[in-house]
């Protein structure tokens, strides 16, 4: 029975139809809602887990005022991309849709090189987050377990935890989106709580906290940055929200496996970055009253979060949440995997990667793509290890990576944008979605995104982060070396005009081929 005629919806056969017309088979399992698909770009963002792994990056910046102002104007930063993105997955939702964004409205070119960047960042972020949920684990339940930071317990703890993300990933997206949609309801319930917890817990409420400016640079916030002038501290303190508020992607990587994906990814992306704006001000705003001196808490640099919380918060109290907020991170990770995975699978699909014929297989039984599932989890592991033993100078590799991890997936957000405000309404991009606001409004957007990548990449490029800039303007020498000398005559890019129509018969057997095992 091909996937088009499986029993459903004529919403189901129109989401069919829209990626035969872009020349794919439906291998994947349309098994994702409306609120699947917000949740696993919620659970990617996960306040619990950026906002309170990342929380020195506020509370030793400007202090307070780093999050009663700063974090909104941080995720209204992000977030023009996202009201930009969601005009263009409207149009064309599928897999690994930033690659074929980047194709469509540019050229092969362009595809390949948006593909690399959020590929990388999508993989060392995946390391990241996951890096983060340990030191979380360590810093919240290491002490009571005796634990000693070590590489090799980092790596060991890290090739669990991702094997496990990989595991529920590679059973399908049915169990996926479950969690997903549970860590969804988890992050809302858990921050609420962890909101409601810090204001009873707090010893005053100084409100004005909130918009009164500190210069915490330096020794006074426990050297999370380097001194620098008041501007300076508040502009590095808004990559707290601007490097929290991200993954929203992954509504537009699973839209393949999401029913109504034409309106569903648009609304999953805007509304999960409206909805960690505002509960992860709420919740970071009460953390900030809570605390008993703010002078105090800067100085505990990274540390701030379990200072306040062990100095505040009852103990019994204390563990339940940290118990949520790990279980919160765990999933993040597991969202991450299904992104990096989408991705791997799309990119291959079209053979953008080496070995793309096994990248882009699709198991049978689970409608997943596997060799994709455990290659990103595999990278991802290799990636931490291997830069957590190797330095330059006094800095890990792995700290410098990972600064580059956001400006390159606000790279992969910002060409596909940057290209659709030249090609709106022209025959490369002459049909709009079912979410459409128009071209002014798409133009606006766009303009503000680009402005926002300049602002992203100067504030990400900044001391402690400085070797950032060296790595970015390496990696875009290395893919012109890469494209001019090999790609440019081997990628064909996305199938387009007639490969389109000649692919139909190749899309009925592949579905075919599906349903019969």
């Amino acid at each position: 029975m091909n996937p088009a005629s499986q029993p459903g919806t004529e919403t189901h056969d129109d989401d069919v139809k829209v990626l035969h017309s872009m020349g794919y088979a439906q291998q994947l399992s349309r098994r994702m809602g409306v609120f699947s698909n917000f949740a696993i770009s919620f659970s990617i963002i996960c306040i619990l887990s950026g906002g309170i792994n990342s929380l020195a990056q506020g509370t030793s910046g400007a202090g307070g005022a780093s999050i009663g102002i700063g974090w909104p104007i941080g995720c209204l930063i992000s977030g023009v991309f996202a009201m930009a993105m969601a005009q263009i997955s409207s149009a064309y939702p599928t897999a690994g849709g930033l690659y074929h964004w980047g194709s469509i409205l540019g050229n092969r070119f362009t595809g390949w090189l948006t593909a690399w960047f959020n590929l990388l960042g999508l993989v060392t972020v995946l390391g990241a987050i996951n890096v983060g949920t340990y030191y979380f684990f360590f810093g919240a339940f290491g002490p009571a377990l005796g634990m000693e930071d070590t590489t090799t317990v980092r790596v060991i703890f890290l090739a669990i935890l991702t094997g496990l993300q990989a595991l529920c990933n590679h059973l399908g997206i049915g169990l996926t989106a479950k969690l997903t949609d549970f860590s969804g309801y988890l992050i809302f319930a858990t921050a609420l709580a962890l909101t409601i917890v810090c204001l009873i817990s707090a010893p005053s409420y100084e409100f004005a906290r909130l918009w009164t400016f500190g210069n915490y640079s330096g020794e006074a916030g426990g050297s999370v940055w380097p001194q620098v002038s008041n501007g300076w501290v508040f502009m590095l303190g808004l990559l707290l929200p601007i490097y929290t508020i991200t993954g929203y992607d992954a509504s537009a990587h699973t839209s393949e496996e999401t029913r109504n994906a034409a309106m569903s990814v648009p609304r999953g992306m805007v509304m999960s970055v409206v909805w960690s704006l505002l509960f992860g001000w709420l919740m970071l705003s009460a953390f900030v009253l809570m605390l008993p001196n703010m002078d105090e808490a800067a100085k505990q640099g990274w540390n701030v979060f379990f200072w306040a919380m062990n100095t505040q918060v009852n103990p019994t109290l204390k563990l339940v949440l940290f118990v949520a907020i790990f279980i919160s991170q765990v999933l993040c990770g597991l969202a991450t995997v299904t992104s990096v995975s989408r991705m791997i699978f799309a990119f291959s699909r079209d053979g953008g990667l080496p070995c793309s014929k096994a990248l882009s297989s699709v198991s049978s039984t689970h409608r997943s793509p596997v060799a994709a599932i455990w290659t990103g989890a595999t990278l991802a592991v290799l990636f931490v290890w291997g830069s957590s033993v190797i330095s330059i100078g006094t800095t890990p590799v792995y700290t410098i990576v990972v600064s580059c991890t956001v400006i390159f997936l606000f790279f992969s957000f910002a060409i596909p944008i940057a290209l659709g405000l030249f090609t709106f309404g022209t025959s490369k991009w002459p049909t709009m979605g079912p979410w459409n606001m128009g071209r002014f409004w798409y133009s606006v957007f766009a303009i503000l995104s680009i402005l926002a990548m300049i602002i992203i990449f100067v504030i990400g490029i900044q001391p402690p982060n400085d070797w950032a800039l060296y790595i970015t303007i390496g990696f875009l020498i290395l893919t012109a070396i890469v494209w001019f000398g090999f790609e440019a005559r081997r990628f064909q890019g996305p199938p387009v005009g007639d490969m389109i129509v000649k692919r139909q018969a190749e899309i009925a057997a592949a579905e075919a081929a599906l349903d019969r095992k």
